[in-house]
């Protein structure tokens, strides 16, 4: 991809449109085409050129299969109608093309996926009864019971006698598969998720894409990730770890990959730890990056008694910033450390006492939130049900420039809903100066203009932090009226430390004060709690965060009048 091109951003099918997957997949494979070109190889570029030239029925049947799972299929069990013409016809176009083997070689496994109970019971009876095992088998026992004589792989016909509609391949199924890594920067999502869901449905904010903010900037990275992609597959498989470990790429200076193989070599760590593997786990959490990797690789030199080991990671990890989570977490193996080494313990800290009220109301019908706000609301100090929707919103609409900054590994095509590495550690620092130009804007007091332009200009476009039927004009205006700046900044700066955690866990509701004087707070937080429901870890985290800073905020424990009139 020549460093000068610009790729023009293709359109969403009409979903009205019988074979809009079709178009929605030839969508995908020519943004690859354009986009990646520079990381194919002659014969792919090819294969694709060729894609476009089959007959638009053959095309949509091709697609269908892409989209199931695995690369077999019987051709009886093909059924289009949308295509136009028999099954057959778009069938032998994809065969004397190349693009589907017709006498594939198969084996057992394939045999009992593609074949039912019925079927299989009548293919093999003759082999049950030599063996004399009965023909009313089960299927997996059936199996079972094939399975050592059976471990070659055979052509169809070479595997019964009877006649069956014939077994078909895909045979570029792996190409497909790299495509479907570049467009969607991972093999999580399916083909179907995609393309028979996701096109249409919102509306996107158009991010620049430009050979610099590829994910992949050479082919060998593809590659990388493939390789690291059936690694993940070998564990959930039951692979050994230690032979998972030895066909662990080797790290790159992609920021993007390192962080997706630090997530394996976690994964690995566990997976070692379980086996009964402790060297390779510790190796393996040692060469992770990720943070939690660090707790258990900590927790697993305890249980080693390797405390001096221990406590020197802790005491060089304890230097850095940390996010709630991982500060509890090592306070309490600090805290085990010290006295296994002889060191004074860290000093026990008091969290800031959280405000409660309770109040006796009589049932409405309404959920336990409404009753509150209905109570508690008058003309002149309104409470609203906002819950993580307002301070989220408008941490989504300042920080939209940072949010949608065409970084490497962010974005990948025209319709993702928010940067793919939104809670990846290193979301912030790869943006820093987008985001220290909006907490400038936060200081100097123009954020509240751009929160309101950002509105305006953006309304309807996805993105992760905005829920906009929650976020109408009054609301947003009352908002920043009555919430000070440093109370937004400190929320905001708390929401970044973990993204992931940290946007979740807000109050329900918000009530605003039309008195605004140096004694009395401009607006207050409150959760609500009905009977028998009690605080959530991350809810008290941010009730602890608001105490500590002096943002007001409170508990109201809610408690159902008696039914019945007492006398």
């Amino acid at each position: 991809m020549s460093k000068n091109v610009r790729v023009s951003l293709p359109a969403s099918a009409d979903l009205e449109n019988p074979m809009y997957y079709l178009q929605n997949m030839e969508t995908v494979v020519s943004w690859v085409a354009n986009h990646h070109s520079d990381l194919l190889i002659e014969a792919e570029r090819a294969c694709m050129r060729g894609f476009f030239e089959l007959p638009r029925a053959a095309r949509a049947l091709l697609t269908r299969m892409v989209m199931r799972t695995g690369d077999l299929f019987r051709t009886d069990k093909l059924n289009y109608p949308e295509l136009g013409c028999p099954e057959a016809e778009a069938l032998d176009e994809l065969i004397s093309d190349g693009w589907l083997d017709a006498d594939p070689l198969l084996t057992l496994d394939d045999i009992f996926r593609l074949f039912t109970l019925a079927e299989l019971r009548t293919a093999f009876s003759p082999m049950l009864e030599q063996a004399g095992l009965a023909k009313s088998l089960p299927k997996a026992r059936m199996k079972e019971a094939l399975q050592k004589t059976f471990t070659d792989t055979r052509r169809l016909a070479d595997w019964f006698d009877d006649v069956f509609s014939p077994v078909v391949r895909v045979s570029h199924m792996a190409l497909f598969d790299r495509i479907r890594l570049m467009f969607f920067g991972n093999l999580r999502q399916s083909w179907s998720d995609f393309v028979l869901v996701e096109l249409g449905h919102h509306r996107y904010e158009q991010v620049e894409f430009t050979p610099e903010s590829r994910a992949f900037s050479q082919r060998s990275e593809v590659d990388s990730y493939l390789a690291m992609h059936h690694c993940r597959e070998s564990l959930d498989a039951g692979v050994p770890a230690a032979e998972v470990w030895a066909n662990t790429p080797a790290a790159t200076n992609n920021p993007w990959l390192t962080s997706r193989r630090d997530r394996l070599l976690l994964e690995l760590g566990r997976q070692a730890e379980r086996q009964g593997d402790r060297e390779l786990a510790l190796q393996a959490l040692a060469a992770s990056g990720h943070r939690e990797a660090r707790l258990k690789q900590l927790r697993l030199l305890e249980r080693l008694k390797r405390f001096e080991e221990a406590w020197a990671i802790a005491a060089r990890w304890g230097n850095e910033e940390l996010n709630d989570a991982e500060a509890q977490g090592l306070a309490r193996i600090v805290k085990r450390l010290a006295k296994k080494v002889g060191e004074p313990g860290p000093p026990a800290s008091v969290p800031p006492a959280i405000r409660e009220f309770t109040l006796t109301l009589p049932q409405t019908g309404d959920s336990v939130e409404m009753v509150v706000r209905d109570h508690l609301s008058t003309p002149e100090a309104p409470v609203l049900y906002v819950e993580n929707t307002l301070i989220n919103g408008l941490f989504g609409l300042l920080f939209w420039p940072a949010i949608f900054k065409a970084v490497p590994g962010a974005f990948f095509h025209p319709f993702h809903t928010g940067p793919a590495d939104l809670v990846r550690e290193d979301f912030v620092s790869r943006r820093q100066a987008s985001f220290d130009e909006c907490f400038v804007a936060q200081k100097n007091g123009s954020y509240r203009q751009k929160i309101l332009d950002t509105y305006a200009a953006k309304q309807g476009i996805t993105n992760p932090f905005v829920i906009w039927p929650a976020m109408d004009e009054e609301l947003l205006k009352l908002a920043l009226d009555r919430i000070p700046a440093v109370d937004l900044q400190v929320m905001f700066e708390r929401i970044l430390l973990n993204i992931r955690e940290n946007r979740s866990g807000f109050p329900d509701l918000v009530r605003f004060s039309a008195q605004i004087g140096e004694d009395r707070h401009s607006y207050e937080m409150i959760e609500v709690k009905g009977p028998g429901d009690r605080l959530q870890d991350h809810q008290i985290r941010w009730l602890h965060f608001f105490a500590h800073k002096g943002i007001a905020a409170s508990v109201c424990y809610l408690r159902w009048q008696d039914s019945e009139v007492r006398t």
